[in-house]
C-alpha cells in the first residue's frame, strides 16, 4: 500500500547496509538541512551494525518513512527460519550480511523490518508527486543502471503515474529521463559502488529540485569498527570503501545480471 502526503523537503537515504558511521555522517548534515521527511529506501540493516542502525533511524520519530528492500525481506526470512536459515546465509558470502543481521536483531526489529512498505508516494514542493521505491516500482530487486537501455526502462515504468521515481538498489547515483519520466537513484549511504571519492551518498528533494549529495566520514575508522564487532564480511566492505570499483564496470556487471534474469 502506498501513502500520499505532502512535504517541503525530503531526504532519501538508501542502502545503509548496517553502516552506522556512514549513517551518522548523513544525519549530521540533515540537522542543518532540516527535511520534513526522511525516506529510508530499503536495505537498512543488512550489514555490520544492524541493531544500531535501526535504533538510530527509529530515533528520528514521526519524520521517517520506511521502504522495503530485498535485503530487508531476506533478513526477516532468515530470522523467521531460525538457526538453520541464519547459518545457511552466513555460509554463503552473497548472503552473509543478511545472516549476520538476522542473528543480531530481536523480535521488535524483525517486526519493524516486516512493516516496511513496497512504495511511498510524497507530494514534494516544487516537484509534485514523487514515488519512492527500492529497486523499481514493480520489484525490490529489479536492476536499473546508467547502462539500462531506454526500451527496457520504458517497460519498467509502464503504469507509473508519477513523473519522478526515486530508487536505489544498485548503489550508484544517477539521474535519468525517458519519455517525460525521471528516474533518480539516491545512491548508497553505506556501501556505494560510486568510484572516487567515496563517502555516504544520498539525495535531497525540495523546491530547489533534486540534489545528489555525498557526506564524508572516516572510512578506515568505519572498517576498523566493523572488524571490532567481528563482522565476517569486513574485508569485502573494506575493499568497496577503500578500493572502490569503477562505476561503469559495475553498471555492466549489473546489466549482465539483468539479462540473465530475463
Amino acid at each position: 500500500m502506498e501513502t500520499l502526503e505532502k512535504a517541503t523537503r525530503v531526504a532519501a537515504i538508501y542502502d545503509v547496509h548496517g553502516n552506522l558511521p556512514a549513517l551518522e555522517a548523513v544525519l549530521s548534515e540533515l540537522v542543518r538541512v532540516g527535511p520534513d521527511l526522511v525516506v529510508v529506501g530499503g536495505d537498512a540493516a543488512s550489514g555490520p551494525m544492524p541493531v544500531e542502525v535501526l535504533d538510530r533511524l527509529e530515533g528520528l520519530g514521526d519524520r521517517i518513512r520506511w521502504v522495503r528492500g530485498n535485503a530487508d525481506r531476506e533478513v526477516v526470512s532468515a530470522y523467521d527460519g531460525g538457526r538453520p536459515a541464519i547459518e545457511a546465509r552466513m555460509s554463503d558470502p552473497a548472503l552473509a550480511m543478511d545472516g549476520w543481521a538476522a542473528d543480531r536483531i530481536g523480535e521488535r526489529h524483525r517486526d519493524l523490518l516486516a512493516s516496511f512498505r513496497e512504495r511511498v508516494v510524497v507530494e514534494v514542493q516544487g516537484l509534485g508527486e514523487v514515488l519512492f521505491c527500492h529497486a523499481t516500482p514493480r520489484s525490490d530487486e529489479e536492476i536499473v543502471t546508467t547502462a539500462t537501455p531506454d526500451g527496457r526502462l520504458r517497460g519498467i515504468l509502464v503504469g507509473v503515474e508519477q513523473d519522478l521515481v526515486v530508487c536505489g538498489h544498485v548503489h550508484t547515483q544517477y539521474d535519468r529521463r525517458v519519455d517525460g519520466k525521471r528516474v533518480v537513484n539516491a545512491g548508497s549511504v553505506g556501501l556505494p559502488y560510486q568510484g572516487e571519492p567515496v563517502g555516504a551518498f544520498w539525495a535531497l528533494l525540495g523546491p530547489e529540485g533534486v540534489g545528489l549529495r555525498r557526506s564524508d566520514y572516516d572510512l578506515r575508522g568505519a572498517v576498523e569498527a566493523f572488524r571490532a564487532v567481528g563482522y565476517p564480511a569486513a574485508e569485502d566492505i573494506e575493499e568497496s570503501l577503500l578500493e572502490p570499483p569503477d562505476p561503469a564496470w559495475v553498471a555492466d556487471l549489473f546489466e549482465n545480471q539483468a539479462g540473465d534474469r530475463s
